[in-house]
């Protein structure tokens, strides 16, 4: 289990620009990319034990946060 907060700029290091552009023209990138940022931070509060939760919240949690990481990587490459 990792405790290391996943960050987009971190995750897809080659296309902080596009990140930018698309978070100041497209509303629903702007939407995810908040949603993503927001489930990323419980994850890795709960992981660190700063707001503990049960495991299938952690886990259901994760899943949500690949979920919307997946959306943001399709919307990458169709930009």
């Amino acid at each position: 289990m990792s405790n290391t907060p996943h960050d987009l700029y971190e995750d897809f290091p080659g296309d902080a620009e596009k990140i930018q552009s698309l978070k100041m023209a497209d509303a629903h990138f702007e939407r995810i990319f908040d949603e993503y940022h927001e489930v990323n931070r419980a994850v890795h509060r709960a992981e660190t034990m700063v707001e503990p939760v049960e495991q299938l919240v952690e886990v259901e949690m994760r899943k949500k946060r690949a979920a919307l990481k997946d959306e943001i990587a399709r919307m990458l490459a169709a930009a």
